[in-house]
């Protein structure tokens, strides 16, 4: 089973930063690419960012270049999602997934998926 812990959303003023964290087991890190979407209410699931297993290449949806960055230590099988000079359009939860390839995640073609964090921006 696998399982993924989403953890560090919350409330943040626009222009704010957030570390967004996502714990993963050890087998899960080393067989999947792993991301990052998100859905804001009433809204459909949007591809945010991915990492691929190796090597560690970074994939970025255009909407969020330049203020988000994906990375991943296989030290700690986590993946982090830093978020720079948040907007009120960033406000949603966010949700750490995995697939088999990028091309996948960037469909929306998830294997699995956690919890989710919230993100909240005010202006």
């Amino acid at each position: 089973q696998v399982q993924l812990v989403e953890s560090g959303g919350g409330l943040v003023l626009a222009g704010g930063s957030l570390r967004l964290s996502c714990d993963a087991d050890g087998r899960t890190f080393n067989d999947y690419d792993m991301g990052w979407f998100r859905q804001a209410a009433g809204k459909e699931r949007e591809f945010v960012a991915a990492v691929s297993r190796s090597p560690e290449n970074t994939y970025y949806a255009d909407s969020v270049k330049g203020r988000f960055a994906i990375s991943r230590d296989s030290t700690k099988n986590t993946v982090f999602l830093r978020i720079e000079n948040l907007k009120p359009e960033d406000t949603a939860v966010y949700y750490c997934a995995v697939a088999e390839t990028i091309a996948a995640m960037k469909r929306g073609e998830y294997d699995y998926w956690g919890q989710g964090t919230q993100v909240t921006v005010s202006s």
